[in-house]
């Protein structure tokens, strides 16, 4: 409930719109510069893992894992993992949105990005917290994906291949 509140409140309140982008190419450029800033909590997450690996008081470097190491090593490989399932999904849903609503686009990166960094604080703090950040991920997602299916399906079937 916190995800859909949040991103209706940053549409309604916040005051920028998205540029007037009427070619399909152009969403997707548009698309592909948003999506590069929902890369710096990737990236951030792997300056931490290679800095916290080299701090780690382990003389072999590929022993096993402390515990600090392996909470970022696994909170990059997801964060890729769930990147790249966001990226194709808000590639196809900027073929679909309206004029009127492609300033969703900067919208959800901003969310994705900042649910990773909580998802990363939470899960660093303990593994039972991480849910909330997970799932401000996840859901966004799932949504969008069911939005692409709608479209592709429902609105414009005729267009599913061409």
């Amino acid at each position: 409930l916190f995800c859909p509140c949040l991103i209706y409140g940053a549409y309604i309140f916040l005051p920028f719109d998205a540029p007037l982008l009427p070619t399909t190419s152009a969403r997707l450029v548009y698309t592909l510069r948003c999506t590069a800033f929902a890369t710096f909590p990737i990236v951030l997450g792997m300056i931490v893992s290679g800095i916290s690996r080299l701090c780690s008081s382990a003389l072999e470097p590929f022993g096993e894992l402390h515990r600090e190491v392996e909470i970022h090593r696994t909170y990059v490989s997801q964060s890729v993992n769930l990147f790249i399932l966001y990226f194709f999904n808000m590639a196809v849903l900027a073929t679909y949105l309206p004029q009127e609503l492609l300033k969703l686009i900067p919208l959800l990166t901003a969310l994705f990005a900042i649910s990773r960094l909580i998802f990363w604080v939470s899960y660093a703090i303990g593994r039972s917290f991480r849910a909330f950040g997970f799932s401000m991920t996840f859901l966004p997602l799932l949504a969008m994906l069911l939005w692409n299916l709608y479209g592709m399906f429902i609105l414009e079937p005729e267009n599913l291949l061409s």
